[in-house]
């Protein structure tokens, strides 16, 4: 199986007992969705290998206690600790016609409802307090987060997303941060001629 072909579920936290049962942490909005887990994938020196489950129960949220099969010691499931738990990408539930992961983004156009084209979709940050979306816009780096009333929906078809971006947003990224900047920047540009 190849990485490209796979999303990340979650990853293993830690063992648990000493008969070579983890805890893993699936890190999606639905965890209860992937509770009937016959196999996954882990990482192992940059390959994807299958693993079997033999038992596999919720302790909360996201977090599994998991056995697989012929993974008998907890010095074995040691060397799973931190291990990237990754899923064929056909194994993700179906969405919406407008909804996307973000995988599906990256490369997308991203089209505001009143600026209109801006930038690429590079990549999306998990942040503690919000997700947020990385777009190449004017040779720069710009963060939007990604909320309901901000990210619009995605157009498959044009491989565009679509936005409404707050108020303001665009010149934080456009124009300098105070008036001395703007004395710098126009000093600079003065010593360039």
């Amino acid at each position: 199986m190849n990485i490209d072909d796979c999303f990340q579920l979650g990853y293993i936290v830690k063992t648990h007992g000493t008969k070579g049962q983890v805890v893993a942490f699936f890190d999606v909005d639905y965890p209860e969705d992937y509770e009937d887990l016959e196999s996954v994938f882990l990482e192992q020196k940059g390959r994807l290998v299958p693993f079997f489950i033999a038992l596999m129960e919720p302790v909360q949220k996201g977090r599994f206690i998991i056995r697989f099969e012929d993974i008998n010691t907890i010095e074995q499931a040691e060397t799973l600790r931190n291990t990237a738990i990754y899923l064929p990408l056909d194994e993700l539930p179906e969405l919406e016609e407008d909804q996307f992961y973000f995988h599906e983004v990256i490369g997308y156009q991203v089209v505001d409802q009143n600026h209109g084209p801006l930038g690429t979709v590079k990549d999306f940050y998990d942040m503690p307090q919000q997700q947020l979306m990385a777009m190449e816009y004017q040779n720069q780096e710009m963060l939007v987060p990604v909320m309901d009333e901000i990210v619009l929906r995605a157009d498959h078809q044009a491989k565009q997303l679509h936005v409404k971006l707050p108020e303001g947003l665009l010149e934080v990224y456009t124009q300098p941060a105070s008036p001395d900047e703007a004395d710098d920047l126009d000093e600079d540009a003065e010593e360039e001629k």
